[in-house]
Order: C-alpha cells, then structure tokens, then sequence
C-alpha cells in the first residue's frame, strides 16, 4: 500500500495566455488531495472522492495508462479522497493526476523523478481535456510559487491569501475552447491580450522576489481586466472580487479557467477575516488558505 498527497493552486497571473505558450505565475496552497493504492483484487478498481463527476475519473483512469507504459498493472484499487473543491479552478484534477501518478510511481517502484510525474501528469490533463498547461500538474508536483513554461520554483509567498468560492461547477476544457474560439475569429485582437498577459507574469516575478504585495495586487487586477476582455467571468465572480477589493484586498482575480469556480484575493493576513467574510457576503461560499511549499509528499 502506498498514499500519496498533493495540493491545490491559486493563478496569480496567467492563465489562459499559458495555454498558447505565455509565462504565468501559480501558487500552491494548502488544500490537497489524496490517493491511496492497494496491490490486489480483481482489475482496477476506482472509489474518488469525484465519483459524482464525470469529469475526474477519466484523470485518474488515464494516469493508470500512463504508468502501464512501464509497469505491469493488472489487479488495483484506487481510494481517492479531497478538501480541494472539484471544478473550481484550485486545480483539482491536476492534485490527483499527480497524486495518482506519484504513488503509482512510489507502489510499483517505477523510478520516475518529481520533473517527469510533472510532465507525465500534464500529458494526462492534456489527453482528458484536449487543451491544457503545464501550470496546474507543476506547481501540485513541485510545491512553492511557480513560473512555467520557466518551471522556475519560488518560496511560497507569505501574504493572506482568501479564495471565493461560487460553487458553481465549470469545465476547464470548455472554456478553453472558447478562447481558443474568440482568438481563432479575432487573433490579432486576442493574440494582444495573450501577450498582455505574459508580460503580467514576467514583471511579476521580480515583484514576488521582492515580496511587494501591493505591487502584485495591482497586476493581479489589471490580469482581471484582461480575463474579463476573454469573456470568462462570471457576475457571480464579479461580485466576489469588487467585495475583495472593497475591504481592503491588494488584488482579486479569477482563478483557473472562469465560467465558475473560484477567485483568489491576496492581503495583509490581519485583513483576511474581514475580506472573507466580504466575499462570503457578495455571493457563495470563501475561505482562507495559506501557500504551502510543499507539492507531493509520500505518507
């Protein structure tokens, strides 16, 4: 028997652009997932925390196939369970992919390094979803704060950082294709804002080194304005976000693919109470979390 854990993610800038190659910022978080395999039985056999969704076994499914490329799996049980909320843009089906990844790795002694369970785990999201980045599967593998394509690793940041939860379920997968839609019909309009982004990310980067989160909140609301030009945001999230900022937040964003899902603010810790209880207020659900260095662990 082998249990292997790996965490959620908030964007602080990014997403979307890294679809098309563009650099963007992710943060590991304290929300994990967790996979527990058992040698035996007869064939394989999945009990996920996501068994309601249609959407997630298909990650866990795929990992399996991707470990059979080295290693002979015929008779396993599976037991996933999760406080990451599933289809919420924190990286869910990223946390198990990895998790599932790492303790096939671990059980069946494949010997796949933390870079290659990243790159085995990305290929997975890509082959379910049919678009995906490399963002999520590497800051879950890897922990800290996270540049890619870079895959340059960061400390954690040390900010509060409260996430907006609207409980509204997206799929990443379809509101990828959107974009991939409205670029494909305006590519010099969208390409702009793609490039936009990842200019957000590369002065990022020099801003988290210097821990200026005012800074970083600053962009982070200017990545929102080019989210919303994408047409991924919700007024659910839009509520959520203005109340963020409204008491006190440095910065508010969508995080993950929008539709849905969730929005991460980052703010002096003594200010999280208030802002959660802000958003918490505005619409849906919030709560506060902390960034973690962290990634996969083996227990």
């Amino acid at each position: 028997m082998t249990i292997c854990s790996a965490p959620g993610k908030v964007f602080l800038f990014g997403e979307h652009a890294v679809v098309y190659g563009k650099r963007a910022i992710a943060c590991a978080i304290d929300l994990r997932t967790e996979v527990e395999v058992n040698r035996g039985g007869n064939g394989i056999h999945i009990h996920s925390a996501f068994k309601d969704d249609p959407d997630k076994n298909p990650y866990i499914k795929m990992a399996i196939k991707k470990v059979q490329q080295y290693v002979d799996i015929k008779n396993l049980s599976v037991k996933v369970s999760s406080t990451i909320p599933i289809a919420s843009g924190l990286g869910s089906s990223a946390a198990v992919t990895v998790a599932t990844i790492g303790a096939l790795n671990e059980e069946f002694q494949v010997g796949l390094r933390k870079e290659e369970i990243a790159l085995m785990a990305y290929q997975t999201e890509l082959e379910v979803q049919g678009a995906a980045s490399p963002t999520d599967t590497f800051v879950s593998t890897m922990g800290g704060t996270v540049i890619v394509p870079d895959r340059k690793v960061l400390p954690p940041i040390s900010c509060g950082i409260v996430v907006g939860h609207t409980g509204i379920s997206k799929s990443t997968a379809r509101m990828v294709a959107r974009v991939r839609a409205l670029k494909e019909k305006y590519p010099d309009v969208i390409g702009g804002i793609m490039d936009s982004i990842g200019c957000i990310s590369v002065r990022g980067e020099d801003l988290i080194k210097k821990n200026d989160y005012r800074s970083i909140g600053e962009l982070m609301n200017v990545n929102q304005g080019l989210l919303d030009a994408l047409g991924i945001t919700i007024p659910e999230l839009s509520l959520q976000i203005h109340a963020a900022r409204q008491h006190g937040a440095y910065g508010a964003k969508v995080t993950g693919a929008g539709g849905g899902g969730c929005m991460v603010a980052i703010c002096d810790e003594k200010k999280c109470k208030e802002i959660a209880t802000a958003i918490g207020r505005s619409y849906g659900d919030s709560f506060i979390t902390r960034s973690t260095s962290e990634g996969l662990i083996i227990k």
